[in-house]
This record gives structure tokens, sequence and C-alpha cells, in this order.
């Protein structure tokens, strides 16, 4: 490896450091960063691009190409919005080196794809009672887990909660004196 390949490696580094400590992101955050960005590194160093200076707008869209082609596991192509995520990655590792006057490609050179609209579907009020109601119909010797079940449900709907945010949730998050007031 030269040492222009470590390098540009050094940047990607210094920057998923940048969103974990300065910037506080959920590791979560930091894992899709680091997967978007090591898929954008391997591809702009197979062409020959072994600093962030060589950073081109022939490279991005060269790169957009290869996204677009990418089988995804279920031997598809990539949706757009994933094909998205990865150009986010990269537009921000680039404002990101802007910001500390390290030579690229302005981040604004990078358009991302066109989406179709999202589609929203939403629960009948006939749904939602059997959704809700299908912790009862489990065959549960323990009914104090039916009992959490269906409050996991009813948190989900009555608060909008993600998954990652329920299971980091402690009870002394919870304010049962005046919920209405947060």
């Amino acid at each position: 490896m030269s040492y222009n390949v470590v390098m540009i490696q050094d940047d990607v580094n210094k920057f998923l450091e940048y969103l974990e400590v300065d910037r506080g992101l959920s590791n979560n955050t930091l894992i899709s960063y680091h997967f978007y960005l090591s898929r954008f590194v391997d591809f702009a160093t197979s062409q020959g691009v072994h600093n962030v200076g060589q950073i081109t707008q022939e490279l991005i869209h060269r790169y957009r190409l290869y996204l677009n082609r990418l089988n995804n596991r279920q031997q598809e192509n990539l949706k757009k919005n994933t094909q998205n995520y990865h150009l986010i990655a990269l537009r921000q590792f680039l404002k990101y080196l802007s910001k500390n006057n390290i030579n690229s490609l302005d981040s604004n050179k990078i358009e991302l794809a066109k989406q179709e609209p999202r589609r929203v579907n939403f629960l009948e009020g006939y749904d939602l009672t059997a959704l809700l109601q299908a912790p009862n119909n489990i065959k549960q010797p323990n009914k104090l887990i039916q009992l959490r079940d269906r409050a996991i449900l009813e948190l989900f709907f009555s608060t909008g909660l993600r998954v990652s945010e329920l299971a980091r949730l402690k009870i002394n998050d919870i304010n049962l004196k005046n919920p209405s007031s947060q």
C-alpha cells in the first residue's frame, strides 16, 4: 500500500472521529457512515485516486454509475434512497474536509439521485385495534409478557418512538406526573 492510500483513509478516520466526538452521532450512524465511506474509498482507490485532492466530478459520476449498477444482498440494484445515503455520507465528508481547509471537491457539486415520492400506507381503525390486541391472542403462559408487549405497541403508536429509542428508554425517562408538559 502506498502512503497516499493511507492518507485518504486517514482523512475518513478523522472524519468519523469528528462525527463521534464533536457531533455526538450514535454508534449506528457511525457504522453506517463507515460502511458508505469505505465503499467510496475502495472505489476511488480502484480508480487510481489515492488522495482526497484527486476527487473530481468525473470520479463522482463514475461512482454514481457504480452504485446504480451495484447489487444488494437480494441481487437487486440498490434503491435510489440507498444510493443517496452513500452520496450524503460523501457530501458530509467533503464538507468536513472543506471546513478543515483540506483541498477537495466542493460538496455542493454532488447531487442526489431523483427518487419517487414515498407512498405512505395508513392503518385503518380496525387494523390498529387488531394489532394492539395481537399480544392477547398469542398463547403465552405469562400474562406479564402479554401486558409488556401490548404496552410496547401502544407506546409506539402514541409517541412515534423508534425501536432503538424504545430499547434505550429507562424508567427515569418517563414522567408519570405530567406527561403533556414534555
